[in-house]
Protein backbone atom coordinates (compact mmCIF):
# COMPACT_ATOMS: atom_id res chain seq x y z
CA UNK A 1 0.00 0.00 0.00
CA UNK A 2 1.64 3.39 0.35
CA UNK A 3 3.47 6.03 2.18
CA UNK A 4 1.99 8.06 4.99
CA UNK A 5 -0.13 10.92 3.92
CA UNK A 6 0.53 10.82 0.19
CA UNK A 7 -0.23 9.16 -3.13
CA UNK A 8 2.98 7.62 -4.38
CA UNK A 9 1.83 5.49 -7.27
CA UNK A 10 4.41 3.06 -8.55
CA UNK A 11 4.15 0.64 -11.40
CA UNK A 12 4.98 -2.95 -10.38
CA UNK A 13 8.07 -4.33 -12.02
CA UNK A 14 6.11 -7.39 -13.13
CA UNK A 15 3.40 -5.21 -14.66
CA UNK A 16 0.82 -6.51 -12.22
CA UNK A 17 0.68 -10.10 -13.48
CA UNK A 18 -1.69 -12.26 -11.43
CA UNK A 19 -0.11 -14.91 -9.23
CA UNK A 20 0.08 -18.43 -10.58
CA UNK A 21 -2.61 -20.67 -9.11
CA UNK A 22 -2.43 -24.48 -9.08
CA UNK A 23 -5.36 -26.83 -8.77
CA UNK A 24 -4.95 -27.22 -5.02
CA UNK A 25 -3.84 -23.68 -4.46
CA UNK A 26 -5.73 -20.68 -3.22
CA UNK A 27 -6.20 -17.11 -3.87
CA UNK A 28 -6.48 -13.97 -1.95
CA UNK A 29 -7.67 -12.53 1.23
CA UNK A 30 -8.86 -9.29 2.62
CA UNK A 31 -6.68 -6.60 1.25
CA UNK A 32 -6.00 -8.55 -1.85
CA UNK A 33 -4.25 -6.34 -4.17
CA UNK A 34 -3.23 -6.71 -7.70
CA UNK A 35 -2.67 -4.09 -10.10
CA UNK A 36 -1.47 -3.50 -13.52
CA UNK A 37 -0.56 -0.01 -12.49
CA UNK A 38 -2.26 0.31 -9.11
CA UNK A 39 -4.74 2.94 -10.26
CA UNK A 40 -5.48 5.47 -7.53
CA UNK A 41 -9.19 5.01 -8.11
CA UNK A 42 -8.87 1.39 -7.01
CA UNK A 43 -7.29 2.46 -3.75
CA UNK A 44 -9.90 5.13 -3.19
CA UNK A 45 -12.63 2.56 -3.74
CA UNK A 46 -11.04 0.17 -1.26
CA UNK A 47 -10.89 2.85 1.43
CA UNK A 48 -14.43 4.01 0.75
CA UNK A 49 -15.86 0.49 0.95
CA UNK A 50 -13.76 -0.31 4.02
CA UNK A 51 -14.85 2.74 5.98
CA UNK A 52 -18.48 2.66 4.92
CA UNK A 53 -18.85 -1.06 5.62
CA UNK A 54 -16.85 -1.32 8.85
CA UNK A 55 -17.72 2.02 10.43
CA UNK A 56 -21.39 2.26 11.34
CA UNK A 57 -23.55 5.05 10.00
CA UNK A 58 -25.38 6.81 12.82
CA UNK A 59 -29.07 5.98 13.05
CA UNK A 60 -31.79 8.55 13.59
CA UNK A 61 -35.40 8.12 14.56
CA UNK A 62 -38.16 9.08 12.17
CA UNK A 63 -37.82 9.64 8.48
CA UNK A 64 -34.54 10.30 6.71
CA UNK A 65 -33.68 11.22 3.10
CA UNK A 66 -33.85 8.33 0.65
CA UNK A 67 -30.27 9.13 -0.31
CA UNK A 68 -27.45 11.40 0.87
CA UNK A 69 -24.14 12.24 -0.80
CA UNK A 70 -20.94 13.92 0.31
CA UNK A 71 -17.17 13.95 0.08
CA UNK A 72 -14.40 13.87 2.64
CA UNK A 73 -10.95 12.62 3.51
CA UNK A 74 -9.81 9.30 4.97
CA UNK A 75 -6.38 8.70 6.54
CA UNK A 76 -5.70 4.97 6.71
CA UNK A 77 -2.86 2.67 7.80
CA UNK A 78 -2.91 -0.92 6.63
CA UNK A 79 -0.51 -3.89 6.32
CA UNK A 80 0.29 -5.13 2.83
CA UNK A 81 -1.73 -8.26 3.70
CA UNK A 82 -2.53 -10.09 6.95
CA UNK A 83 0.81 -11.54 8.09
CA UNK A 84 2.96 -8.91 6.37
CA UNK A 85 5.43 -7.01 8.54
CA UNK A 86 5.25 -4.02 6.19
CA UNK A 87 2.50 -1.44 6.11
CA UNK A 88 1.63 1.71 4.21
CA UNK A 89 -0.43 4.75 5.06
CA UNK A 90 -2.72 6.80 2.85
CA UNK A 91 -4.65 10.02 2.92
CA UNK A 92 -7.35 9.51 0.32
CA UNK A 93 -10.61 11.09 -0.82
CA UNK A 94 -13.64 9.51 0.87
CA UNK A 95 -16.85 9.45 -1.18
CA UNK A 96 -19.83 9.37 1.19
CA UNK A 97 -23.06 7.89 -0.11
CA UNK A 98 -26.04 6.44 1.74
CA UNK A 99 -29.08 4.97 0.01
CA UNK A 100 -32.02 3.65 2.02
CA UNK A 101 -34.13 1.73 -0.46
CA UNK A 102 -36.44 -1.19 0.26
CA UNK A 103 -34.44 -3.62 -1.89
CA UNK A 104 -31.03 -1.93 -2.10
CA UNK A 105 -29.15 -0.02 0.61
CA UNK A 106 -25.70 1.54 0.63
CA UNK A 107 -24.18 2.57 3.94
CA UNK A 108 -23.45 0.88 7.24
CA UNK A 109 -23.33 -2.65 5.82
CA UNK A 110 -21.65 -1.72 2.56
CA UNK A 111 -23.69 -2.33 -0.59
CA UNK A 112 -26.52 -4.74 0.12
CA UNK A 113 -29.43 -6.13 -1.82
CA UNK A 114 -32.14 -7.26 0.59
CA UNK A 115 -33.62 -10.70 -0.09
CA UNK A 116 -35.43 -11.31 3.19
CA UNK A 117 -36.11 -8.98 6.09
CA UNK A 118 -37.94 -9.56 9.37
CA UNK A 119 -37.60 -8.16 12.86
CA UNK A 120 -35.03 -10.83 13.80
CA UNK A 121 -33.59 -12.20 10.54
CA UNK A 122 -32.13 -10.33 7.59
CA UNK A 123 -30.80 -12.02 4.43
CA UNK A 124 -29.01 -9.86 1.89
CA UNK A 125 -26.36 -9.85 -0.82
CA UNK A 126 -23.39 -7.67 0.01
CA UNK A 127 -20.25 -6.41 -1.74
CA UNK A 128 -16.82 -5.71 -0.28
CA UNK A 129 -13.37 -4.88 -1.67
CA UNK A 130 -9.68 -5.44 -0.97
CA UNK A 131 -6.59 -3.38 -1.75
CA UNK A 132 -3.71 -4.28 -4.11
CA UNK A 133 -0.15 -5.22 -3.12
CA UNK A 134 2.91 -4.11 -5.06
CA UNK A 135 5.48 -6.90 -4.76
CA UNK A 136 8.29 -4.57 -5.79
CA UNK A 137 7.84 -2.70 -2.48
CA UNK A 138 7.37 -5.84 -0.37
CA UNK A 139 10.44 -7.55 1.10
CA UNK A 140 8.61 -10.84 1.63
CA UNK A 141 7.17 -10.93 -1.92
CA UNK A 142 10.15 -9.45 -3.80
CA UNK A 143 10.36 -11.05 -7.25
CA UNK A 144 6.85 -12.51 -7.02
CA UNK A 145 3.81 -11.29 -8.98
CA UNK A 146 1.96 -8.32 -7.53
CA UNK A 147 -1.57 -8.85 -6.26
CA UNK A 148 -4.65 -7.31 -7.86
CA UNK A 149 -7.39 -5.50 -5.93
CA UNK A 150 -10.21 -7.85 -5.03
CA UNK A 151 -13.97 -7.76 -5.21
CA UNK A 152 -15.99 -9.87 -2.75
CA UNK A 153 -19.67 -10.61 -3.26
CA UNK A 154 -22.06 -13.04 -1.63
CA UNK A 155 -24.99 -13.64 0.75
CA UNK A 156 -25.03 -12.43 4.36
CA UNK A 157 -27.43 -13.74 7.00
CA UNK A 158 -27.84 -11.43 10.02
CA UNK A 159 -29.64 -12.71 13.12
CA UNK A 160 -30.65 -10.51 16.06
CA UNK A 161 -29.94 -12.20 19.41
CA UNK A 162 -31.67 -9.70 21.71
CA UNK A 163 -35.17 -10.40 23.12
CA UNK A 164 -36.20 -7.00 21.72
CA UNK A 165 -34.44 -6.29 18.43
CA UNK A 166 -33.55 -2.64 17.99
CA UNK A 167 -31.60 -1.19 15.11
CA UNK A 168 -29.29 1.01 17.19
CA UNK A 169 -28.14 -1.47 19.84
CA UNK A 170 -27.91 -5.12 20.84
CA UNK A 171 -26.19 -8.40 20.08
CA UNK A 172 -26.27 -10.08 16.69
CA UNK A 173 -24.71 -12.82 14.59
CA UNK A 174 -23.60 -12.21 11.01
CA UNK A 175 -22.82 -15.04 8.56
CA UNK A 176 -21.22 -13.64 5.38
CA UNK A 177 -20.08 -16.01 2.62
CA UNK A 178 -18.37 -14.23 -0.27
CA UNK A 179 -16.83 -15.25 -3.57
CA UNK A 180 -13.57 -13.38 -4.19
CA UNK A 181 -12.46 -12.07 -7.58
CA UNK A 182 -9.05 -10.53 -8.24
CA UNK A 183 -9.28 -7.86 -10.92
CA UNK A 184 -7.58 -4.83 -12.41
CA UNK A 185 -10.75 -4.10 -14.45
CA UNK A 186 -9.20 -5.33 -17.68
CA UNK A 187 -8.42 -8.80 -16.32
CA UNK A 188 -10.04 -10.82 -13.57
CA UNK A 189 -10.00 -14.32 -12.12
CA UNK A 190 -11.85 -16.16 -9.37
CA UNK A 191 -9.68 -16.84 -6.31
CA UNK A 192 -11.94 -18.72 -3.95
CA UNK A 193 -14.33 -18.18 -1.06
CA UNK A 194 -14.16 -16.50 2.35
CA UNK A 195 -16.48 -17.23 5.29
CA UNK A 196 -16.25 -14.91 8.31
CA UNK A 197 -18.96 -15.64 10.93
CA UNK A 198 -19.18 -12.78 13.42
CA UNK A 199 -20.72 -12.02 16.78
CA UNK A 200 -21.42 -8.30 17.02
CA UNK A 201 -22.56 -5.76 19.55
CA UNK A 202 -23.87 -2.26 18.80
CA UNK A 203 -24.70 0.44 21.30
CA UNK A 204 -24.71 4.19 21.89
CA UNK A 205 -22.01 5.76 24.02
CA UNK A 206 -22.02 9.27 25.44
CA UNK A 207 -18.70 10.98 24.70
CA UNK A 208 -18.21 14.66 25.40
CA UNK A 209 -21.89 14.96 26.22
CA UNK A 210 -22.90 13.66 22.78
CA UNK A 211 -24.26 10.25 21.71
CA UNK A 212 -21.93 8.19 19.48
CA UNK A 213 -22.65 4.92 17.73
CA UNK A 214 -20.21 2.20 18.83
CA UNK A 215 -19.90 -1.30 17.41
CA UNK A 216 -17.66 -4.31 17.78
CA UNK A 217 -17.41 -7.68 16.02
CA UNK A 218 -15.38 -10.83 16.67
CA UNK A 219 -15.13 -14.00 14.64
CA UNK A 220 -12.94 -16.53 12.83
CA UNK A 221 -12.05 -16.37 9.14
CA UNK A 222 -12.20 -19.47 6.94
CA UNK A 223 -10.94 -19.44 3.37
CA UNK A 224 -10.55 -21.92 0.55
CA UNK A 225 -7.17 -23.15 -0.65
CA UNK A 226 -7.38 -20.98 -3.78
CA UNK A 227 -7.79 -17.86 -1.69
CA UNK A 228 -4.96 -18.61 0.73
CA UNK A 229 -2.62 -19.62 -2.10
CA UNK A 230 -3.14 -16.23 -3.72
CA UNK A 231 -1.55 -14.60 -0.67
CA UNK A 232 0.64 -17.20 0.97
CA UNK A 233 1.72 -19.85 -1.54
CA UNK A 234 5.27 -19.85 -2.90
CA UNK A 235 5.66 -21.71 -6.20
CA UNK A 236 9.08 -23.32 -6.80
CA UNK A 237 9.88 -20.78 -9.52
CA UNK A 238 9.70 -17.98 -6.91
CA UNK A 239 11.57 -19.84 -4.15
CA UNK A 240 14.82 -18.44 -2.75
CA UNK A 241 17.25 -19.38 0.01
CA UNK A 242 15.15 -17.46 2.56
CA UNK A 243 11.77 -18.18 0.90
CA UNK A 244 11.33 -21.95 0.40
CA UNK A 245 8.47 -23.37 -1.68
CA UNK A 246 5.18 -23.53 0.18
CA UNK A 247 1.77 -24.97 -0.71
CA UNK A 248 -1.17 -23.24 0.97
CA UNK A 249 -4.27 -25.09 2.08
CA UNK A 250 -7.81 -24.09 2.90
CA UNK A 251 -9.34 -23.88 6.35
CA UNK A 252 -9.00 -21.72 9.45
CA UNK A 253 -7.38 -18.42 8.44
CA UNK A 254 -7.24 -16.46 11.68
CA UNK A 255 -9.39 -14.53 14.13
CA UNK A 256 -10.67 -11.01 13.41
CA UNK A 257 -11.68 -8.32 15.91
CA UNK A 258 -13.09 -4.95 14.84
CA UNK A 259 -14.15 -1.85 16.79
CA UNK A 260 -15.79 1.19 15.22
CA UNK A 261 -17.31 4.47 16.34
CA UNK A 262 -19.18 7.14 14.38
CA UNK A 263 -21.37 10.20 14.69
CA UNK A 264 -23.34 12.49 12.43
CA UNK A 265 -23.04 16.25 13.12
CA UNK A 266 -25.71 17.96 11.03
CA UNK A 267 -24.02 17.96 7.60
CA UNK A 268 -20.76 16.35 8.74
CA UNK A 269 -20.03 12.68 9.35
CA UNK A 270 -17.10 11.28 11.35
CA UNK A 271 -16.14 7.64 11.75
CA UNK A 272 -13.11 5.69 12.95
CA UNK A 273 -12.24 2.01 13.17
CA UNK A 274 -9.47 -0.40 14.16
CA UNK A 275 -9.26 -4.02 13.03
CA UNK A 276 -6.99 -6.70 14.47
CA UNK A 277 -6.18 -10.01 12.76
CA UNK A 278 -4.57 -12.84 14.73
CA UNK A 279 -3.03 -15.57 12.57
CA UNK A 280 -1.97 -18.03 15.28
CA UNK A 281 -2.93 -21.59 14.25
CA UNK A 282 -3.98 -20.43 10.76
CA UNK A 283 -3.48 -23.12 8.10
CA UNK A 284 -0.90 -20.91 6.34
CA UNK A 285 0.89 -19.87 9.57
CA UNK A 286 4.15 -21.50 8.43
CA UNK A 287 4.24 -19.80 5.04
CA UNK A 288 7.50 -17.86 4.49
CA UNK A 289 5.29 -14.94 3.43
CA UNK A 290 3.88 -14.69 6.98
CA UNK A 291 6.31 -12.40 8.81
CA UNK A 292 4.04 -11.64 11.78
CA UNK A 293 1.00 -13.29 13.30
CA UNK A 294 -0.56 -10.02 14.40
CA UNK A 295 -1.92 -7.44 11.96
CA UNK A 296 -3.64 -4.13 12.70
CA UNK A 297 -5.56 -1.94 10.27
CA UNK A 298 -6.90 1.44 11.38
CA UNK A 299 -8.30 4.65 9.97
CA UNK A 300 -10.85 7.39 10.23
CA UNK A 301 -12.92 9.46 7.86
CA UNK A 302 -14.52 12.90 7.86
CA UNK A 303 -17.09 13.75 5.22
CA UNK A 304 -19.18 16.82 4.41
CA UNK A 305 -22.70 15.86 3.30
CA UNK A 306 -23.79 18.41 0.73
CA UNK A 307 -26.71 16.77 -1.10
CA UNK A 308 -29.78 14.70 -0.27
CA UNK A 309 -33.05 13.65 -1.85
CA UNK A 310 -36.35 15.37 -1.28
CA UNK A 311 -38.02 11.96 -0.98
CA UNK A 312 -37.88 10.44 2.49
CA UNK A 313 -37.34 6.83 3.59
CA UNK A 314 -38.83 5.58 6.86
CA UNK A 315 -36.31 4.51 9.49
CA UNK A 316 -36.18 0.73 9.87
CA UNK A 317 -36.18 -0.73 13.31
Amino acid sequence: MECAGAYTLRKPSDRGRPARIHLNAENELYPSPVRTRMPWLGRQGVVAVTLLSIVAVSAHAGQRPLWEAGLGVAPLTIPDYPGSDQRHSYVLPLPYFVYRGRILTVGRNGIAGHLLRSRRIHLSVSVNAGAPVNSSSSDARAGMPSLYPTLEIGPVLDVCLDPVCRRASGWSVSLPLRAVIATDVRHSHFIGWVFNPLVGYDTRLWLGGLPWHFGGTLGPVFATAEHNAYYYQVDPVYATVVRPPYVAHGGYSGMRLTFAVSRRFRNTWFGAFVRYDNLYAAVFENSPLVRTRNSVMAGFGVAWIFAHSAAMAPARR
